[in-house]
């Protein structure tokens, strides 16, 4: 073998060692977390830091991308890049020794800083990025000097420096060490974030617990959900409801440990159990939720039943001062909306604490075991999940986590329509037809949806009978179709009269708008 490939060759090898030592890392940091600070993973912790600093158009572009696996797309890029500057690290030691050590310190230090600043980590939260960094380091030198020994031997018989054979048992020193070290690390590393999950989870807590019933029902009135084949349902299934927050894994929160906490701008400090809030009396609520992100015509935008007290209620607990204007609400992972004090105190607007979710406790992803549901606002001002407190206070005083990113700090939701099916990619037959879909006008109900087909005139859709105007209305137009490719269009008009806005605009700063325009094909 030449030098010139002897040398690419340990440099390979060198990349390896620096991949094994990250998992040493990962493993390290994985397991002292499970044994002092399970909220002290670096990965997450370096992952939800990358959510919060990433700019606002890198956020929209995963969401429209990669839609609820958004997170999942962020853990698989971060593991990519973990792997390449291990392997950096590992060649940096080989050639340039102490550097790849000095690497995975800094990589260390920056876990530290990501873990120690995330909202509600407990004191010993540096600990386990400083142990896996350690435990990284001593893996890099030893590995590392394991292959300089083969490489020197590998080079010694040209000099008549050393036997042969010491080029064999160097490299199989090499390779023991970092296969053991490797395998070890992945079923340490696997085995702690498994048990992690699986002890800090209260699944089975939310699987065994027991709502009382509500003090008043929703009525759905005949008519209020059309029979057509493929239209969105007039209650979306919990499983398929859109999720879109800014928590890379679920937060868990047993009920028993979770407090409200009502304080800021307010005659007296008030803190709630997850009991005294559900003895306050808990009362059916039909409510279509959506995400300032949804873009025309997209599906981030959900109807279900819920189950909650009046936030209205909670607040007059502690007297909010006349001079507020705003509640900055905050999940347990420090995440913070901002929600005009009238939306929450007006009588006629259901804004609650909603615990409940189409017939169960709320799933854990949509905030268990209590979050805000607040009809007609987006729900980046309004919907906060797993939320642990409100300050009373106002918008010149404070802002959320989007108001500096770019979105506006008061979001009322536009008004807008879907086209259902037919679905766009797939043809249809020529015959009767029916256009259908699903328009909604939070707060003020829907009076009409129009469809036009290419150039034609616009047609009055049948429209199902609504629940209330808080929710969605299904609407169908039979259409007549003939043989070739046609242009559908949709749009809406209010309970106020007003045409859904033409002009598209971008979901940013405050929602998109424009009407949806499909291309069908025919048979």
């Amino acid at each position: 073998m030449s030098k010139q490939n002897r040398r690419g060759t340990f440099i390979v090898f060198a990349a390896i060692a620096g991949v094994v030592s990250g998992l040493v890392f990962l493993a390290a940091a994985e397991l002292s977390a499970l044994l002092v600070a399970r909220d002290a993973s670096p990965v997450l912790a370096v992952g939800s830091f990358v959510i919060d600093v990433v700019p606002q158009p890198l956020k929209e572009f995963a969401i429209s991308t990669f839609g609820e696996f958004d997170k999942i797309a962020l853990l698989i890029g971060l593991g990519l890049a973990v792997v390449i500057a291990s392997a950096v690290a590992g060649i940096l030691q080989l050639v340039r020794p102490p550097l790849g050590v000095i690497a995975l310190g800094i990589a260390g230090a920056l876990s530290v800083a990501a873990t120690t600043t995330r909202a509600g980590v407990t004191p010993l939260a540096f600990l386990p990025p400083v142990i896996g960094a350690v435990a990284g380091c001593v893996a890099l030198i030893f590995l590392c000097k394991r292959l300089v020994s083969w490489q020197r031997a590998a080079v010694a018989p040209e000099a008549g420096a050393a036997p042969a054979d010491g080029v064999t048992i160097d490299r199989r020193r090499f390779f023991a060490l970092a296969g053991i070290a490797g395998a070890s690390a992945l079923i340490v590393g696997i085995t702690a974030r498994a048990v992690n999950a699986a002890t800090a989870s209260v699944a089975a807590i939310r699987k065994g617990l027991r709502l009382p019933p509500p003090r008043s029902s929703v009525t759905i009135p005949e008519g209020a959900e059309l029979e057509v084949p493929g239209i969105t349902p007039l209650f979306t299934p919990n499983s398929d409801f859109y999720r879109v927050d800014t928590a890379l894994t679920v937060p868990t929160v047993d009920p028993a440990t979770w407090r409200l906490v009502i304080d800021g701008m307010v005659d007296k400090r008030v803190e709630l159990t997850f009991d005294q809030l559900v003895e306050m009396g808990l009362e059916e609520y039909a409510i279509t939720l959506t995400c300032v992100s949804n873009v025309v015509g997209g599906e981030l935008v959900g109807n279900a039943m819920w189950l909650g007290v009046p936030i209205r209620d909670v607040l007059q607990l502690a007297g909010p001062h006349t001079d507020a204007d705003m509640v900055l609400s905050r999940s347990v992972d420090g995440y913070t909306a901002s929600t005009p004090l009238s939306a929450l105190t007006d009588e006629g607007l259901d804004a609650i604490f909603a615990v409940g979710m189409n017939g169960e406790p709320l799933p854990l992803e949509h905030g268990f075991p209590v979050r805000m549901v607040v009809p007609g606002l987006y729900g980046y001002v309004s919907a906060t999940k797993w939320v642990t407190e409100l300050k009373v206070t106002t918008f010149e005083k404070d802002e959320a986590y989007w108001t500096p990113r770019g979105y506006s700090a008061e979001a009322p939701i536009k008004f807008s329509s879907r086209i259902d099916t037919p679905k766009i990619g797939k043809s249809v037959a020529a015959g009767r037809i029916p256009i259908a879909g699903v328009a909604w006008a939070q707060t003020v109900g829907i009076e009409a949806v129009e469809v036009r087909i290419d150039d034609g005139d616009w047609q009055r859709a049948d429209l199902s009978t609504p629940i209330n105007t808080d929710t969605w209305v299904q609407w169908v137009l039979e259409w007549d179709a003939t043989p070739g490719t046609h242009y559908v269009t949709v749009r809406a008009i209010n309970k106020d009269g007003e045409m859904q806005v033409e002009e598209s605009a971008p979901i940013a700063p405050d929602g998109s708008t424009g009407w949806q325009r499909s291309l069908i094909s025919v048979t």
